[in-house]
C-alpha cells in the first residue's frame, strides 16, 4: 500500500543538510518563494503544502485534527525523500508544527526556526468559531480579508490570497481544529535543538510577545523581532527572514571550522582563508560545513580512524599534495609514524604499488619536516 503524502517542493542539491519549510493556515508552499530558492544554495529545501492547501489532497486532514496529526504527514514525507533529521523553520501553523515536531521526536529535528507563531493561538473558541462559519459559509470572507490579517496596509501578495480562496474548506476548517487544541507552553523547556524565533513587529495575530514567550521558555533560543513585518514575514520582508536564517542555520559551518582547525592546524586554515575569493567562497562553506562540520563530527568513528581511511582514499586518488596535509593530521590526531607507514603499506596492496611508493615519499618529507 502506497503511503500518500504532502504535496511538496524540493530544491538544492540532494547531498545538502536537508531543511523543511512549513506554511501559515490559509497559504501554500509559494510562502517561501522569495526565500527557498537563497536557501537551496547551502540546504536541501522540502517545502510542503498543507492538506487541501495548495496541490494537497483535503482528506488528509478530517474534522477534529491535531498538530500532531499534521506532523506525522510531515514525517511520512521526510521518510519518503529518505530524510532522517532535518533542520525545520515555519509560519504560524507551520511553526506549531515544529514545535510539535521538536518536543515529541527530538531525534528527528536538528534546529528549529518559529516564525509570526506561537505555542498556543489565543484558546479554542476563535478557531472553533472560525471552523464554524467556514463550514457553514466556504472561505470567500475570509479570503476577503485576508491582506488584513497577513500584510500591513498596502502590501499584498496576490498569489497566496488566490491561494486561500482556493483552499478546500472542510481541510481549512479541521486546520482550524487542530489549532484551537494547540498549547505547547508546558513543554517547552524540554526542547534542545537550537531555536530561532522571528516575530513580525506589525504582527496582529501572533504578535512578539508569544514569540518572546517561546524564547523565554526554550534553553538557549533566540529572538529576532523585523520591523514593518505582519504575519507573513517570508513574504512581505524576505531578506530580514533571510539573514536571521542564514545566520541560525550556520552553525554548522562554525562548528566545521572549529574541526577543521583542530584536525589541519590554523597555520593551514588561515593560508586556505587568505586565498579565499568570491569565486571560491561557498565553496569553502561547503567544506566547512558539510565534510567537516557534517562529517568529521559524526562520533561514529574516532578522528584516528577517519585519518586512516582519508590517507588511503588519497593514496587511491592519486592526491599527493593533500597527502601531505593529511599525514601532519593525522600525527595531529594521535597515529604514530608507524601506523601512518602500515597505512601505506596497506595501499601498496590494494591501490598498486606505484600509488603507494609515491605515498611514502610525501609522507617521507612531511614526517622528516615533523621531527626537524
Amino acid at each position: 500500500m502506497t503511503t500518500r503524502l504532502l504535496n511538496h517542493r524540493a530544491e538544492g542539491p540532494a547531498t545538502a543538510p536537508p531543511l523543511l519549510l512549513g506554511p501559515s493556515l490559509g497559504t501554500s508552499y509559494a510562502l517561501w518563494d522569495k526565500v527557498a530558492p537563497e536557501l537551496s544554495i547551502t540546504h536541501r529545501v522540502v517545502r510542503w503544502d498543507l492538506p487541501g492547501h495548495g496541490g494537497s489532497a483535503a482528506d488528509l486532514i478530517e474534522e477534529g485534527a491535531t498538530v500532531g496529526d499534521l506532523a506525522r504527514l510531515v514525517l511520512s514525507l521526510a521518510d519518503s525523500l529518505g530524510i532522517e533529521r532535518f533542520a525545520y523553520a515555519g509560519v504560524s501553523l507551520g511553526g506549531a508544527v515544529g514545535l510539535h515536531l521538536t518536543v515529541h521526536h527530538p531525534e528527528r529535528v536538528s534546529s528549529l526556526a518559529v516564525i509570526c507563531s506561537s505555542a498556543h493561538f489565543n484558546g479554542a473558541k476563535p478557531w472553533e468559531e472560525r471552523a464554524a462559519l467556514v463550514r457553514r459559509e466556504g472561505l470567500a470572507e475570509l479570503a476577503e480579508n485576508a491582506n488584513a490579517r497577513w500584510f500591513t496596509p498596502g502590501f499584498t501578495v496576490p498569489e497566496l490570497v488566490a491561494d486561500h480562496r482556493n483552499a478546500d474548506p472542510g481541510a481549512y476548517a479541521a486546520c482550524c481544529d487542530a489549532l484551537a487544541a494547540f498549547d505547547l507552553r508546558d513543554e517547552l523547556p524540554s526542547i534542545t535543538a537550537p531555536t530561532l524565533l522571528i516575530a513580525g513587529r506589525d504582527d496582529p495575530a501572533t504578535p512578539p510577545p508569544h514569540l518572546r514567550e517561546i524564547a523565554d521558555a526554550v534553553p538557549g533560543a533566540a529572538l529576532v523581532e523585523i520591523p514593518g513585518a505582519s504575519h507573513l514575514a517570508p513574504a512581505q520582508c524576505p531578506e530580514a527572514v533571510l539573514t536571521a536564517l542564514r545566520a541560525h542555520l550556520n552553525g554548522g559551518a562554525e562548528r566545521g571550522m572549529e574541526v577543521r582547525r583542530e584536525v589541519l592546524g590554523d597555520t593551514h586554515v588561515d593560508r586556505a582563508q587568505a586565498r579565499q575569493t568570491a569565486f571560491t567562497a561557498r565553496f569553502q562553506d561547503f567544506i566547512s560545513r558539510y565534510a567537516w562540520g557534517e562529517i568529521w563530527t559524526d562520533p561514529t568513528l574516532t578522528r584516528r580512524e577517519r585519518s586512516m581511511i582519508t590517507l588511503t582514499a588519497l593514496v587511491a586518488h592519486g592526491h599527493y599534495d593533500e597527502l601531505g596535509m593529511h599525514v601532519r593530521a593525522a600525527r595531529r590526531n594521535g597515529l604514530t609514524p608507524e601506523e601512518i607507514g602500515a597505512v601505506l603499506l596497506q595501499t601498496a596492496v590494494y591501490c598498486g604499488v606505484p600509488a603507494a611508493n609515491s605515498a611514502f615519499a610525501a609522507a617521507q618529507r612531511v614526517l622528516a619536516e615533523e621531527e626537524g
